[in-house]
């Protein structure tokens, strides 16, 4: 079944769209219709529910709180439309879908790759789309329904969101095999802070997880440099200019060829970043996605055994 299942009103697929795109003539556009068809549909919502759903700002359309909660709504309803659509796509025997994730960079390099070679290899008709985002934005990014998965370190837990599977990694330094913390097995916060730090913006679960750490350091001598990039991080402790920090995820094939040394944090008895896959709460999860999760989920835990040996070597 590649068509797509209509079941409700199109009043509900132009309000998400509309939410989506904050502009009734972008919603239009995308929709393929009128802006004056996706207008009345969503005058007939406001007339209906007998509130406004958004506030019409020069910048563009905004959700009103009666708004917001009709979005709520009709996340969960389009969703479900997904799993119908996918289920009747499994009785056929078909292995089509689509799936969303929001993930971090780090993943990126190896990781979620090799997630994906496997995807096409056993499903080659499902199609992904991978959005990047710091941490702090993949929840908002999984409750809203623009992500059927998100895909991130270090998230505080939150009721709505459902965790399907977490793997646990050591934080440690990353350098050049040529700095002189190159030689050590593990090593402490204040030891790196002599060489010079290379910290992650607020954005990036790194920093949150280090904030104990600095707080209990007393002003360096050396400045702080400060990135939203994690590949910027590591071109920087290549060349030597730093003390970066993270897992061994997303730095596998450096490791690898000898280009940076992961050296294990030593505050606290080790410092862990916990790698966790989510989705919204007592959703179904359609065939595809459901897919998706299960080798994603496979490759975190083969990552983390992996991690276990090597420390233990």
């Amino acid at each position: 079944m590649s068509h797509k299942l209509r079941i409700h009103s199109p009043a509900i697929h132009y309000f998400d769209m509309v939410r989506r795109c904050n502009s009734i003539r972008e919603a239009a556009r995308r929709l393929n219709v009128a802006s004056s068809a996706v207008n009345r549909q969503i005058l007939k919502l406001e007339d209906e529910i007998g509130a406004p759903l958004f506030d019409r700002l020069p910048g563009g359309l905004r959700l009103t709180p009666a708004g917001e909660i009709l979005a709520r709504h009709v996340t969960v309803v389009l969703q479900d439309i997904d799993r119908v659509r996918s289920e009747l796509d499994a009785m056929q025997g078909l292995r089509t879908g689509h799936v969303e994730i929001a993930t971090v960079e780090g993943v990126t390099a190896d990781l979620l790759p090799c997630v994906l070679k496997g995807m096409r290899e056993r499903y080659p008709q499902v199609t992904i789309g991978v959005t990047l985002l710091g941490s702090q934005a993949i929840p908002e990014a999984v409750l809203s329904g623009s992500a059927d998965l998100g895909l991130a370190f270090a998230l505080p837990r939150c009721a709505e969101l459902q965790q399907l599977c977490v793997g646990h990694f050591r934080l440690g330094a990353i350098v050049a095999p040529g700095h002189p913390l190159a030689s050590q097995h593990e090593v402490s916060f204040a030891s790196c802070a002599e060489h010079g730090l290379i910290l992650a913006k607020s954005e990036l679960s790194i920093h949150h997880l280090l904030a104990p750490l600095r707080r209990r350091l007393r002003q360096s001598d050396r400045p702080s440099l400060e990135s939203g990039s994690v590949e910027l991080a590591h071109q920087l402790a290549r060349r030597g200019i730093g003390v970066a920090f993270q897992t061994r995820i997303g730095i596998e094939a450096d490791l690898a060829n000898g280009e940076l040394k992961h050296i294990p944090l030593s505050d606290n008895g080790g410092v862990f970043s916990d790698l966790g896959l989510y989705v919204r709460g007592g959703r179904y999860l359609p065939v595809a996605v459901d897919a998706f999760a299960r080798q994603l989920g496979e490759e975190i835990r083969l990552r983390e055994r992996q991690e276990l040996e090597s420390l233990g070597n």
